[in-house]
Parts: C-alpha cells; structure tokens; sequence
C-alpha cells in the first residue's frame, strides 16, 4: 500500500463503486488527464491491486433469494483430507464463496438457494458428500445489512 498515493487510492474506490467507469468520467473525478489517468489505470492492473470486474446480479430475480452460511467440520484435520475437501469445493458451483477457518469448525461456506427445501437438497445432495465433513452448522440469512463488499482504500 506504501506504493499507492492518493490519487491511485481514489481511483481504486471509484473503480470499486462503478467498475464500468469511463476513463475519461474517471479523470474528471480524480482531477487528471485522461491519459494520466489510463496509465494509473494500467499500472494499479499491472500490480495486481484490481484483479478484474464482474456484474452484480440480482439474487431474487434469478431465484437464489435465500443466502445461507454453513460450519463445516471435517473427520480429520489432514493435509490430504483439506485437499481433497477444497478441490470437490472448487468443482461446486452452488458454493459461492467457502474459507478455511481457525476456531470451532474448519471451513465457512456461502451459498444462495431459492428457498429452504432447495437448501435441504443442496445440504443433502452437495455438501455432506464432500470428502471428509463430518458435521455442520447451517445459518440461514434473515436480512442482509450490508452487501457491498468496498475495501477501504
């Protein structure tokens, strides 16, 4: 972060806030020219500090309004057995997001199904058939507070 000045770290924010952005929109904002301002662009890509963009869709219209987080505990707390769990996640596409964690349980795991009775056949079907889950702990979102996920820069 040492490397960032201000003006890269405003235009990290913007990009976060509008990744469609214009360059010339964005210079405008940060005060540079546009050409200025592409080569920050580059490099801030070049770096690594933007890692690429995405749309945001709308959970409910695509019918997966229901967020839920589940605790999953392994058998065992092997290399090979985190391996092979972390390889059948990453084939799942109804994981959204899944984290190793230190504390009472070995993985947080994120996903959005239409309603409870898809949640008991993702459950049954997906999760508990992953290599090594011994338990888990399902917690299932009744408001999402905040969703935007912006670092601060």
């Amino acid at each position: 972060m040492d490397d960032l000045d201000r003006l890269d770290r405003k235009i990290l924010t913007l990009l976060q806030e509008d990744g469609r952005i214009t360059t010339v929109d964005l210079a405008d904002r940060i005060g540079l020219s546009p050409t200025a301002t592409s080569e920050r662009v580059k490099r801030l890509f070049r770096e690594r500090y933007v890692t690429g963009f995405r749309a945001t869709l709308d959970p409910q219209k695509l019918g997966r309004g229901l967020l839920v987080f589940v605790e999953v505990s392994l058998d065992k707390t092997t290399p090979d057995v985190f391996e092979r769990f972390a390889e059948a996640v990453r084939r799942s596409p109804e994981v959204l997001e899944c984290h190793m964690v230190a504390g009472g349980f070995d993985y947080l795991v994120k996903t959005r199904v239409a309603d409870m009775p898809a949640y008991r056949r993702f459950l049954g079907d997906v999760l508990l058939s992953l290599p090594g889950v011994k338990e888990s702990r399902t917690y299932a979102v009744m408001e999402e507070v905040k969703t935007d996920g912006l670092l601060p820069v």
